[in-house]
């Protein structure tokens, strides 16, 4: 079974960046970058669609965070508590600022957020950032009560994303992450830098809990290998391992979703653009058409990916998933006829048995 709503749908307005979640009552939240130019730089809100009963009906689209302010509001990051229930969620403002909010209530209602950034003093220690952004893609809660996400970092200096603004470009990647339900924030390591030639530009990725309680991260980099890069530590913030490339995951450029799926351990659900058949977009370079999401199965704890289905076989770029209460996986993911996005942002649901071509 697989079937497909989309839920932000492309007009003068562009969206970007989903991010959802699956509340332990059912409620499905689909967040994106509502933007008003298809530039990062630009002013941007962050957006929300929910569901309260598992997916059969949906609210209207509403701005949470960023409307009236220019510049950019973006990269949402819910990370939900399945014991509490509660919502937490991390996002960045004008990529200086990181802020953290909740919700009690399933998205209906958010607390203030606060400002983070001064409690990240160890990531300005280790590197000397003016760029900073969470995720994007949803966060986790590990079994011991920390909530931690993925954070990139850049110092500026590199490619410009438009007249007076810096660039996202060298980067590397950290973690930020709170013992105490989100009272207050700390920074992790950084876990992998941008060498220039084997581990290029590291920035977007997904963290996933493993069945002995390390952390594994699925990184994007601009590695000419075309392969996601792999990291774990045994909490999530210190102590990673070396780095290595994932042989079966292609890495085209672009944001990645992983999730862990169902109780079986070792279980895990990936998906990316797997346009691998594809010419680079340009000769010589390293980056390749946003194509053909390809959804992936591990049940090794990615060890191998033996299972694979496409999703969407057209122009499509980020994506991030759940698991709904009922067991099935819900993607939601940029897809467009020319740009990844221009069409808009659509939440595919499907079960076990379609991606592994059984039903």
């Amino acid at each position: 079974m697989i079937e497909y709503l989309q839920l932000f749908r492309a007009g003068e307005d562009g969206y970007r960046i989903p991010a959802v979640a699956v509340t332990p009552s059912g409620a499905i939240l689909a967040f994106c970058a509502a933007r008003r130019a298809h530039v990062d730089w630009s002013d941007i809100d962050i957006a929300l669609r929910r569901s309260a009963d598992g997916g059969a009906t949906w609210s209207p689209m509403r701005v949470l965070f960023g409307q009236g302010i220019p510049g950019p509001v973006d990269n949402p990051v819910p990370i939900v508590d399945p014991e509490s229930g509660r919502l937490h969620f991390l996002y960045q403002t004008n990529y200086a600022r990181l802020h953290a909010t909740f919700s009690d209530d399933d998205g209906e209602t958010f607390a203030d957020p606060v400002d983070i950034t001064d409690s990240l003093e160890a990531l300005g220690a280790a590197y000397p950032w003016r760029v900073i952004a969470p995720g994007p893609g949803h966060g986790i809660r590990l079994r011991g009560g920390r909530l931690l996400a993925p954070v990139w970092l850049s110092d500026g200096s590199g490619t410009e994303m438009g007249a007076g603004n810096l660039g996202h470009r060298p980067s590397v990647v950290a973690t930020v992450y709170s013992d105490d339900d989100g009272s207050s924030w700390q920074a992790g390591e950084v876990y992998l830098r941008n060498d220039g030639h084997t581990f290029i530009n590291p920035s977007e990725a997904q963290a996933v809990e493993m069945s002995d309680g390390r952390v594994m991260i699925n990184i994007r980099t601009e590695s000419p290998r075309n392969r996601r890069v792999i990291v774990t530590s045994a909490d999530g913030a210190s102590g990673w391992s070396a780095p290595r490339f994932d042989e079966a995951l292609f890495e085209p450029v672009c944001c990645a979703s992983l999730v862990r799926w169902g109780s079986d351990p070792g279980t895990l659900l990936f998906v990316n653009p797997d346009s691998s058949h594809l010419p680079q977009r340009k000769p010589g370079g390293v980056t390749h058409p946003r194509q053909n999401l390809t959804a992936r199965l591990s049940v090794d704890e990615g060890q191998s990916w033996p299972v694979s289905r496409v999703l969407y076989e057209g122009v499509a770029g980020y994506s991030d998933s759940a698991v709904a209460v009922d067991g099935t996986a819900c993607c939601l993911f940029e897809h467009g006829a020319k740009g990844a996005s221009d069409e808009g942002i659509t939440l595919a649901r499907f079960d076990r048995a379609w991606i592994e071509g059984t039903g």
